[in-house]
């Protein structure tokens, strides 16, 4: 009726496509929350944001990573950025960084940008850095060579990663 095509005309075929893979947006994800009443003992790895109000002892890897008012980390922490309103006590490698007028950092500072708040308490050494986490951390250099697989396993080598912090000569 309102066609100007031909009624012998086949129909043509309807080709779907389906739409691409969601791409993770870290806005719309929620962080995982380390509770106040909680206490976490090892390595803490995520591909998100995570939330510490409790203690970790031991090493956090995370894309953005919160560390509350009463938190404490005992370890290394890799981020891709770091706001610190609780202690820490051990090397801090992100390439932002906000240490939060309660903050209280004990350890060397790797950072791309650093900002300090007035009351903040940092004891330590702060080096910027173009790469703050694809650098060697200084001062590991004979311990970077004792982190080869044993026997081929990757394993082994993610382990020597996390290993014990070695302690700040003063």
């Amino acid at each position: 009726m309102f066609s100007s095509k031909s009624k012998d005309a086949a129909p043509q075929p309807v080709i779907a496509t389906l739409p691409a893979a969601p791409k993770r947006n870290r806005a719309l994800s929620a962080p995982s929350i380390i509770s106040a009443d909680m206490i976490l003992q090892g390595m803490l790895s995520s591909a998100g944001d995570i939330q510490i109000d409790g203690r970790v002892e031991g090493d956090v890897r995370s894309i953005g990573l919160v560390i509350g008012d009463k938190a404490e980390i005992h370890g290394e922490v890799l981020a891709e950025d770091v706001t610190v309103r609780g202690k820490v006590v051990g090397r801090i490698r992100a390439r932002k960084v906000l240490l939060a007028a309660t903050s209280h950092v004990e350890g060397d500072i790797l950072h791309e940008a650093l900002a300090v708040e007035s009351g903040a308490f940092f004891e330590g050494n702060c080096r910027h850095s173009d790469n703050p986490l694809g650098d060697a951390p200084p001062g590991n250099e004979a311990r970077a060579e004792s982190r080869q697989p044993v026997n081929g396993s990757a394993t082994a080598n993610a382990v020597g990663l996390f290993g014990p912090l070695s302690p700040v000569a003063t």
